[in-house]
């Protein structure tokens, strides 16, 4: 399965006809150029899993940083690594 076709299967997995109402899944474009991505963990199996800070730098676009905060998977990362981040929460997740 490819990796938008595994986000599109853990949100469907969380809608139950509330948490979609108040919850979610953002990808967002950053200025620098880049990607950010914002998942909600709130009344999700993942509210309280632990998580490793991910900070990977390879260069000045190839870079990715991820974190879990305030319910929130929180990453970030340079214009080619939309895809990395998706795998990062995705593996973490399913794990």
């Amino acid at each position: 399965m490819n990796t938008l076709k595994r986000v599109m299967s853990w949100y469907a997995a969380q809608c139950n006809e509330d948490w979609e109402h108040s919850f979610g899944v953002k990808i967002d474009t950053l200025d620098n150029p880049g990607w950010s991505v914002e998942i909600d963990l709130e009344d999700t199996g993942l509210c309280n899993k632990p998580f490793k800070e991910v900070d990977i730098q390879r260069n000045g676009e190839d870079w990715i940083y991820c974190v879990v905060r305030d319910d929130k998977f929180k990453g970030a990362g340079g214009v080619l690594s939309l895809e990395e981040l998706l795998l990062t929460f995705l593996d973490w997740a399913q794990q």
